[in-house]
């Protein structure tokens, strides 16, 4: 039995869902998502409420009720609070700038880095050294800023480098003469 499954989830104002045969969209302020419905698992909205049922008792419809259940709250969340993920840039004459639709980045490279940002997703910078990412889509909001850490991830021995705001990054120490 999933503890997380038999949980119902409560809608908030503003916020409309529509169950189709085999997909499940979520409107609200921040935007619109989707996502297709799986054939072992039902989904009902009851009294202002959605109810995620398994259709067997298959291990495979088992596992994935828990799932599908946090999947639809994650959607409801998002078009009606937004997810964001803040980063923190560490080293010297390392920034980062918005330009249009387009991250430019100065990680140390002999080049800028300019990362295109994708649809439903916005990008801040309200210093020179951090940058925010925020979007309706946790998939998609945590992707992006993964994609962002991912061109200097931070280095051990001196932390230079792209990371989370709350990320711990292990020193370790230098060479010894």
């Amino acid at each position: 039995m999933s503890r997380v499954g038999k949980n119902p989830i409560t809608i908030p104002d503003g916020v409309t869902v529509d169950v189709a045969a085999d997909a499940i969209t979520v409107k609200g302020k921040k935007g619109e998502l989707s996502r297709q419905l799986l054939a072992d698992v039902s989904v009902a909205v009851e009294d202002n409420k959605v109810v995620v049922k398994p259709l067997s008792e298959s291990k495979f419809a088992r596992s994935l009720w828990g799932t599908m259940r946090s999947n639809i709250e994650a959607m409801i969340t998002g078009v009606s609070d937004g997810f964001s993920r803040e980063l923190e840039i560490q080293g010297v004459g390392y920034r980062a700038q918005i330009q249009g639709k387009t991250l430019r980045l100065q990680l140390g490279f002999s080049h800028d880095v300019e990362f295109p940002i994708p649809e439903g997703v916005s990008i801040e910078c309200p210093s020179q050294v951090q940058i925010v990412v925020s979007g309706a889509d946790k998939q998609q909001v945590g992707q992006v800023a993964s994609n962002i850490r991912g061109y200097r991830p931070p280095e051990p021995y001196k932390g230079k480098g792209v990371r989370y705001k709350d990320e711990y990054v292990l020193r370790k120490e230098g060479k010894k003469k």
